[in-house]
């Protein structure tokens, strides 16, 4: 039988990020970086805008279809006034 025993911190290495030697290199990973975030902001933003105005243009239609197809003839919506009732006027329980 084989005696062999496993590190596991030899995939330490592996995974682990280096930076690069050359300073050029370096601004230029950096640069990288920066550009990939503030792309990554920019499209946020107008995915953002667009879902607000989306919710914008999908509201004001609804309102103008609102006049056209409203529920006053629908048998499912309930119509009623409600009045809160105080405590004391409340009959006991027992």
């Amino acid at each position: 039988m084989f005696n062999r025993s496993f590190h596991f911190n030899q995939f330490r290495n592996l995974f682990a990020p280096r930076k690069p030697r050359h300073p050029l290199v370096r601004l230029a990973v950096g640069l990288l970086g920066l550009a990939i975030l503030a792309a990554m902001v920019f499209i946020g933003v107008f995915v953002g805008a667009a879902m607000i105005l989306g919710g914008l243009a999908w509201k004001l239609l609804a309102a103008r279809k609102g006049g056209q197809n409203g529920r006053h003839g629908d048998p499912r919506v309930v119509d009623a006034e409600y009045q809160v009732v105080r405590r004391p006027q409340l009959p006991l329980s027992r």
